[in-house]
């Protein structure tokens, strides 16, 4: 088998490079010393950036002025990104477009993905449900009107939505009375929609979004069965890959900062205790990195498994979860009082990795959902 990733994903990955290779991971102030959001909102500067090296448009096809690749180069670009915390919602946006391509109305796909491809809008999905524990499409409720040609009514809170303040659409699942989740493309300013502002353990602004009574157009809501498990799986993969990409960083920064400090006239690094952390840390990386590729490599081909591709998210989300924390864990161990220190980045990777462990549920919820697959579809 060949593992090695096609020249246009590589390519992919080097653009990102190239893009976030001044982007500072202080650019803004620390989370410990504000008490609401640590920016107004996010990167507009490395936003257009972003779009100008044709990475906001990776999963849309070439047809809507998009690279046409898939689910392994977005991940490939997310991993980059996370190593400087760059502040954009773009696995948000690349998400959303992505499953309005794959399942959205052709005059939904022609007003949205060329424009939101340029940067000239911005999409976030609701995926956190009511309270953060609870299954986000059941959440907020969705009636049609057969009667005002098809027009949808939701009603419902979505909390911690990212980027809820700088999007103009949020993609909301939705469940109808008939059992079946839809997906609604709801306007950020629209009759019926409130947003009450929380805030993440990095200190970015999300939103709790409020819906009452909200009429949207039946082009504007995606009902088609499978959307919202695709998006989320689509989600949820591509927050691994940022995981893994902070967890490299922060690896990284263990490794230089550990080589430099002596203690008795040595590094420190040359001390056993310090390099068997390092190692299993390692060890944690490449099993993060494993996973990530079998559940982006099952999105982008479409494969069958043993599992449903559902599994495979959840055997990369455990490992994220799991894996991250330890990453940060041991890293804020190695550096001492300087990984509390705010003049040094550190203390942002974790409150970074904080968030990623516990997005989209964490590694708890994912062993539950991979139980149930497992007791349903028996190995062997």
């Amino acid at each position: 088998m060949d593992f090695t990733f096609s020249e246009e994903q590589q390519a992919a990955a080097e653009a990102a490079r190239g893009v976030l290779a001044d982007v500072a991971p202080d650019a803004v102030p620390s989370p410990a010393l504000t008490t609401g959001a640590v920016a107004d909102e996010f990167d507009r500067a490395l936003w257009a950036r972003l779009a100008d090296a044709d990475l906001l448009s990776l999963l849309v096809a070439e047809d809507h002025g998009g690279a046409g690749l898939d689910a392994i180069a977005l991940c490939l670009v997310l991993r980059e990104s996370a190593k400087v915390l760059a502040r954009v919602p773009l696995l948000e946006n690349s998400a959303a477009m992505a499953t309005v391509q794959a399942y959205g109305e052709p005059e939904l796909r022609a007003e949205l993905l060329e424009r939101a491809g340029r940067g000239e809008l911005v999409l976030t999905v609701a995926a956190s449900g009511r309270t953060g524990h609870d299954p986000a499409e059941l959440a907020v409720t969705a009636r049609q009107n057969e009667e005002a040609g098809g027009e949808w009514t939701l009603d419902g809170v979505q909390t911690a939505v990212p980027w809820a303040y700088d999007a103009d659409y949020v993609v909301v699942p939705a469940h109808t009375a008939a059992g079946r989740t839809v997906l609604a493309l709801v306007p950020r300013v629209h009759d019926g929609v409130a947003l009450g502002e929380q805030f993440s353990t990095s200190g970015e602004r999300l939103g709790e979004l409020r819906l009452e009574s909200v009429r949207i157009a039946a082009r504007d809501v995606i009902d088609v069965e499978g959307a919202w498990e695709w998006l989320r799986n689509l989600l949820t993969t591509g927050t691994c890959a940022l995981a893994l990409g902070l967890g490299e960083r922060v690896l990284r920064m263990s490794s230089e900062y550990t080589s430099k400090r002596e203690q008795f006239g040595f590094p420190v690094a040359t001390f056993q205790a310090v390099a068997v952390q390092a190692a299993d840390r390692y060890i944690d990386l490449r099993a993060m990195e494993v996973t990530l590729w079998q559940a982006a490599w099952r999105i982008a081909s479409g494969a069958r498994g043993a599992l449903p591709v559902t599994g495979d998210v959840a055997v990369a989300k455990i490992w994220a979860s799991e894996g991250v924390r330890r990453v940060v864990q041991t890293a804020q161990h190695l550096h001492g009082g300087f990984g509390a220190d705010v003049d040094y980045p550190l203390h942002r990777y974790h409150a970074w990795a904080k968030h990623l462990e516990l997005s989209l549920g964490p590694a708890a919820a994912h062993e539950e959902a991979l139980g149930d697959l497992l007791a349903a579809h028996p190995l062997g």
